[in-house]
């Protein structure tokens, strides 16, 4: 048997006065990384030899220096969708919009 445990946000809830509906995405934070660093990086990681890297990498930078800054997020977060009797979200403390829930998942 597996086990994973995750934090999830609430960023939706709908009452329907009988049941409740909740959305949840993953509670992951990001660093930002930008494609211009994530290119730097990958010059610094294929060129070995170092005078080679040193002149390329200025001419690399005044290239991407020149482009629109693109702020890439590398993590693609889980999302739930769960509906549940509105008793049961009662019993669990009504938690709103903008709270965490910790999940578990659990392979039977």
């Amino acid at each position: 048997m597996q086990d994973d445990s995750a934090r999830f946000k609430i960023t939706q809830l709908t009452d329907t006065g009988t049941s409740v509906t909740l959305a949840l995405a993953e509670d992951v934070e990001l660093e930002p990384v930008s494609q211009q660093q994530m290119m730097l990086e990958a010059v610094d990681r294929s060129i070995v030899d170092k005078e080679v890297k040193e002149q390329v990498k200025p001419i690399l930078e005044a290239i991407l220096r020149s482009q629109p800054q693109t702020v890439v997020r590398s993590y693609s977060r889980t999302v739930i969708q769960m509906t549940m009797p509105k008793r049961r979200y009662e019993k669990l403390g009504s938690p709103r919009v903008g709270q965490v829930l910790t999940v578990d998942i659990r392979l039977a």
